[in-house]
């Protein structure tokens, strides 16, 4: 790690369904048909990830692994590759939050944030401790998923919207 740029392209069909495919650096390629509600639901979840791991920085969580050789089918039971890095597992409680917060049309503070953080690593006896961020992360995160939803729903159905993640340029920002 890091592996190189991952392209990343989410295909908008017809009926509802959306496609993530992932093409790694060195041309191998790990998707995911989404059926049904879930075809409304994951393109957004995928794109807050995006808006989450470029914007603060997360180099090891669900894209950089993707780049690094975790397949999509990776990320759940049996955990073929083992638990989630500490940055993952922020970024996923990050996302989760997000789209509980979108889902609930509330905007949360960055100290409504912190507390659900805190007293979920509490709750489920988590170790280390709890992601936290301030307003002016939430926002930017907030800015960037904006921007990325418009682009998404400007997507017609038939076509794709296809960005790139580039963990090693993120690694090195962040050091």
């Amino acid at each position: 790690m890091p592996a190189g740029p991952l392209d990343i392209r989410i295909k908008k069909n017809a009926d509802a369904s959306a496609v993530l495919t992932c093409t790694r650096a060195d041309g191998s390629v790990t998707w995911q048909r989404q059926l049904g509600q879930h075809g409304a639901f994951f393109p957004r979840h995928d794109l807050t990830h995006y808006a989450v791991e470029t914007t603060l920085g997360h180099a090891r969580s669900f894209y950089g692994l993707v780049a690094s050789g975790w397949d999509i089918s990776d990320f759940g039971p049996p955990w073929k590759k083992g638990p989630l890095p500490q940055e993952a597992g922020y970024t996923e409680l990050i996302v989760g939050f997000l789209d509980a917060e979108r889902a609930s049309l509330t905007r949360w503070s960055s100290e409504d944030f912190n507390e659900k953080a805190a007293i979920f690593y509490r709750d489920h006896k988590i170790a280390g401790p709890p992601p936290t961020l301030n307003d002016n992360d939430l926002d930017r995160i907030r800015a960037r998923r904006s921007e990325l939803f418009q682009r998404w729903d400007a997507v017609k159905p038939g076509d794709a919207l296809e960005l790139t993640f580039d963990a090693g340029a993120l690694g090195a920002a962040a050091r």
